[in-house]
């Protein structure tokens, strides 16, 4: 009888344990179909704002497009004529950006991940990083004019402005190249360390190539926030108008960013030049778009090799 009574009783406790475990798994997955959710409506809610963005910019700003556009310069008090200076501006602001920061940030990356010895000092550096990513782009602006263009007085040229920009983009830099270099195993160092590699050989040939493609990505990342800033340039590099094509990195010229804002408040016939305005702004996103395209399929091929 006893016996019998225990039994029910693992019985009835194994039965309640289910039952438990089962509430606790639709639980868990109820949590987990909800988070998704919000993941795929964050995503879905990016895309469309996304494509409302280029379709308000296609729609208003195609009648602007056309060979003249793109191949003379702006005339007629710019209410008139192309945009290939800014084009050429743009893109000279961009690489030259891309040139001083990407060096600096991936060296930088190593340091902190390779050699620094963990402790405060390093966690001081990467506080100021992650702060430096946050300052307000016209604070970077005004650096650049009081540093680079009257202390070093390089002037108001295309140097100047590329530096700005690069110590704008560096912290993305940074943070995305220490993050792939963190990312590969630890085992690929071993390995080369034990067949008689020195450190840096194991960095340079090992685990560099290994974090490429996510380097990459903070290239592109630097890249797109270069080529659309608007308040650094306007201090250090960018100009009202100006016909000419640069001849060398000490001219000052026109950029994409600073041509949409000029047109847009500064200019001398806002409403009639409202279709132009929409035009550089398309080509602009086409721009930084290609841009980004020829970094991306660079870094799949870089990962289809490995």
């Amino acid at each position: 009888m006893a016996i019998g009574i225990r039994k029910n009783n693992q019985q009835s406790t194994i039965i309640n344990q289910q039952s438990n475990m089962n509430s606790l798994l639709r639980r868990r997955k109820l949590i987990q179909v909800t988070i998704f959710g919000l993941f795929r409506l964050s995503a879905a809610i990016n895309g469309i704002a996304l494509l409302v963005v280029v379709y308000f910019l296609v729609a208003r700003g195609w009648r602007a497009i056309n060979w003249t556009f793109l191949t003379q310069p702006p005339m007629d008090s710019m209410t008139k004529g192309g945009i290939l200076p800014c084009i050429v501006g743009t893109l000279c602001l961009s690489l030259g950006a891309i040139l001083v920061a990407l060096p600096i940030g991936v060296a930088s990356a190593i340091y902190l991940n390779e050699y620094a010895r963990p402790g405060r000092l390093l966690r001081a550096i990467r506080i100021g990083i992650n702060n430096l990513a946050g300052v307000p782009s016209v604070v970077f602006g005004l650096f650049g004019l009081a540093f680079f263009v009257v202390w070093l007085k390089m002037g108001v040229s295309i140097l100047a402005g590329s530096l700005t920009l690069g110590v704008l983009t560096l912290p993305v830099i940074i943070g995305s190249s220490e993050e792939a270099l963190r990312s590969v195993p630890d085992t690929y160092r071993e390995a080369s360390l034990g067949l008689g590699a020195t450190k840096w050989q194991t960095i340079y040939r090992v685990v560099l190539p290994a974090a490429l493609p996510g380097i990459l990505t903070g290239a592109i990342l630097g890249i797109s926030r270069a080529a659309g800033e608007t308040a650094p340039i306007m201090f250090t590099a960018a100009v009202f108008y100006t016909p000419s094509l640069p001849t060398s990195v000490f001219d000052e010229i026109m950029a994409l960013p600073y041509h949409i804002y000029v047109l847009a408040t500064a200019g001398t016939e806002i409403e009639a030049t409202r279709h132009l305005q929409y035009g550089t702004a398309l080509v602009l996103i086409v721009l930084v778009f290609g841009l980004n395209l020829i970094a991306i399929i660079y870094r799949a091929r870089l990962q289809r090799r490995m």
